[in-house]
């Protein structure tokens, strides 16, 4: 835990104070304040959603008791029927004659129903029996009428003695418009199993509808028979329509079911978030409240202190960012007596003091930066200046040769390449040349060479196109081709090649010297990679290969010290050099 803290108290160190004041006011308010508010939310709302829950509740408690009572009144209705002796002769008996059933059927129902007829008459119920003597009509009916129905081949399918069925009733169409119906179906074969007899006794649909419309609940009732919605306190209650699929049910809040008859039936009640609303619109001034007291007040606070704290420091932080080479510059406006205020004027009293000791100190150190470059310059011209002498007599002395031994005309045309190399060698008004430009003169110098070893020397020079406009020190490429020319070729007494790459491999320039002459043996040829790589004025004064270390020290300045040098080679096969430069230290022609 130590640790831990010890951990907290270094990566707290590292932070500004404006970040510091920002954490502070979150850990501290805002943080408390969201959990604060959460929980009351939190409350509010699980207070709304249990008192909703026993809402739906009760509401769909009350649809399944209405819907129960009004089922129930069919089914006492059905089993008065199925009980009923004289119903069941009534069905049982052959008539003679249409004038036989009807005047039988008159008197039946006057001393059978005449008490109950004014509650007959507000539920539509019909018997049928398989009686060809009764005639179509009235309470009863024969059987073969509805034999292609779809609630008797349901009843009859499913062999129970009671039946709750929900139906739309399309077989009569056009002629009659369908409709909606929902049914209590009764078998009567209390008496009498040989001959069929059903009772068939429909609902008020409509009138349910409407008194679940009257019940006025503030949520929409939904009660679905086989995924279908059949009755509704909403929409779907048109009793011209067919049943239409419930979809509701991820917004359903609350579901009970009722399993009467072998129908089974769920009640959803779908979950209204207005109340909701309504409750958070209403304690909305509390909750208001409670931000803006534990918010935004101390937001105002955390502005003041941060004008009075962390703007000073700010202030002080950022004179010590503009700090220059010359002089410290003074802090304007100090206000406060605080410990800040304090380290502001201390701050200033130190730059007064600093200053003046810069003005006597300054002027010293300008004068030895004045001299130290003016060395550097001076070391610089004396690079140049060794240069020149040495590629001059080296090519004077291979057109003399030539001139002595051959008594060649061509002299001519060897003059001409020499003024090639001359003109670079002079203008040094600028260090630096295109590659391109740099083989131009390579070849030039191997050209020269070939007058003079004739078949002895053969060379090749290849420069890939992306790299021509490389911008390289002058003379680098021709001093490592002199090089190869003088002390590997002209050593061997075999003729030999001097090839000349230059191409890019990955972010490198690559630039390779190779020459089949003389060689060298092991031991020389690491003292000589060692000078490359070590390039400096000291070596320069020192005998040997002066040029190859002038080019390298060149080199190295040219790209920060980032060149690298490769020297590989054996002694009577060959030598080859190869130097690496990253792109990035290089500029390129416009």
């Amino acid at each position: 835990m130590k640790n831990i803290l010890h951990k907290l108290e270094e990566r707290l160190d590292n932070y500004k104070i404006k970040k510091k004041f920002y954490l502070l006011y979150i850990i501290c308010v805002l943080f408390p304040l969201i959990i604060t508010d959460s929980i009351i939310v939190y409350i509010i709302f699980r207070s709304e959603r249990i008192s909703m829950y026993n809402e739906m509740d009760n509401m769909a408690n009350a649809v399944k008791y209405s819907l129960g009572n009004q089922i129930e009144q069919a089914a006492k209705l059905g089993k008065s029927i199925y009980m009923d002796r004289e119903t069941n002769d009534f069905m049982d008996r052959e008539y003679k004659d249409s004038y036989e059933y009807v005047t039988s059927y008159q008197e039946f129902i006057k001393h059978r129903w005449s008490g109950n007829i004014a509650i007959l008459d507000n539920i539509k119920f019909t018997m049928y029996v398989d009686n060809n003597t009764i005639i179509n009509g009235g309470r009863f009916s024969r059987i073969e009428k509805e034999m292609d129905s779809q609630w008797y081949t349901f009843f009859k399918k499913t062999g129970m003695p009671q039946l709750l069925y929900f139906d739309y009733d399309a077989t009569k169409w056009p002629a009659v418009e369908p409709k909606r119906r929902m049914m209590f179906i009764q078998n009567l074969d209390f008496y009498d199993k040989q001959r069929e007899k059903i009772l068939l006794i429909e609902l008020d649909y409509a009138g349910i509808n409407r008194y679940l419309k009257q019940m006025s609940y503030p949520m929409d009732i939904f009660i679905c028979y086989n995924g279908k919605i059949v009755l509704s306190n909403g929409k779907y209650t048109s009793i011209g329509r067919e049943f239409e699929e419930f979809s509701g049910y991820s917004k359903t809040g609350y579901k009970t079911v009722m399993d009467v008859y072998g129908a089974y039936m769920e009640i959803c009640v779908i979950n209204s978030q207005a109340n909701t609303l309504a409750e958070v619109r209403k304690n909305l001034p509390a909750i208001l409240f409670l931000v803006l007291l534990n918010a935004v007040f101390p937001a105002i606070m955390l502005r003041f202190l941060n004008k009075s704290f962390t703007v000073r420091l700010g202030i002080l932080s950022d004179t010590f960012k503009n700090i220059n080479d010359e002089s410290l510059i003074g802090i304007e406006n100090v206000r406060g007596e605080d410990e800040i205020g304090n380290l502001m004027r201390s701050y200033n009293k130190m730059a007064t003091r600093i200053n003046s000791l810069i003005q006597i100190v300054y002027k010293n150190k300008i004068k030895e930066q004045e001299m130290t470059v003016a060395r550097q310059e001076a070391e610089l011209l004396a690079l140049h200046s060794q240069i020149n002498p040495h590629f001059l007599f080296n090519t004077l002395e291979s057109i003399r040769m030539h001139s002595v031994l051959k008594k060649e005309t061509e002299t001519a045309d060897m003059i001409e390449k020499l003024a090639v190399l001359q003109r670079q060698y002079v203008d040094w008004g600028d260090d630096l040349i295109e590659i391109e430009k740099e083989t131009e003169f390579a070849r030039a110098y191997l050209s020269i060479q070939k007058y003079r070893f004739g078949s002895k020397l053969s060379y090749a020079v290849n420069v890939d196109n992306e790299c021509k406009k490389y911008i390289i020190p002058k003379l680098t490429v021709v001093t490592f081709v002199e090089n190869a020319c003088v002390h590997g070729i002209e050593s061997k007494a075999s003729p030999g090649w001097v090839f000349v790459r230059i191409y890019k491999k990955d972010s490198y320039l690559c630039l390779e010297i190779e020459d089949t002459g003389k060689g060298m043996d092991e031991a020389l040829m690491e003292k000589l990679l060692w000078k490359m790589r070590n390039a400096s004025i000291g070596l320069l004064h020192e005998k040997g290969r002066v040029g190859v270390v002038n080019a390298c020290l060149r080199l190295k300045m040219e790209t920060g010290g980032e060149a690298v040098f490769e020297l590989d080679g054996e002694e009577g096969m060959g030598l080859i050099v190869q130097i690496k430069i990253p792109c990035r230290c290089l500029k390129c022609a416009d």
